[in-house]
């Protein structure tokens, strides 16, 4: 996780919170799968709720949900987090975190 997100007590409750908030949707992924979730500077300020609503828009885009320009009516992708499977472990740029 990037110094971005926050001092350190920051990066690791927002780990805390994106790795809570995946486990209960596990469920929804195919079995054997992989998911790198990366957090963007945005999730160190983001509440529970926000997270949540940016996961579940990762997930659905990730899954064939909605296309990747779209964003799904009450979506809200600004606080921080990405899932990218075609790139894990790569931010936006390109370069590796």
């Amino acid at each position: 996780m990037s110094k971005a997100v926050g001092i350190a007590v920051v990066r690791n409750k927002v780990k805390r919170r994106l790795r809570h908030l995946l486990r209960d949707r596990l469920d929804r992924l195919p079995a054997g799968s992989l998911v790198v979730v990366r957090a963007l500077p945005g999730a160190g300020t983001a509440d529970h709720d926000e997270l949540a609503r940016d996961l579940d828009a990762a997930l659905e885009r990730l899954l064939g949900g909605s296309p990747r320009g779209s964003n799904p009516a009450g979506a809200a992708t600004s606080s921080g987090c990405a899932a990218d499977p075609r790139n894990p472990g790569r931010g936006p740029g390109g370069s590796a975190q």
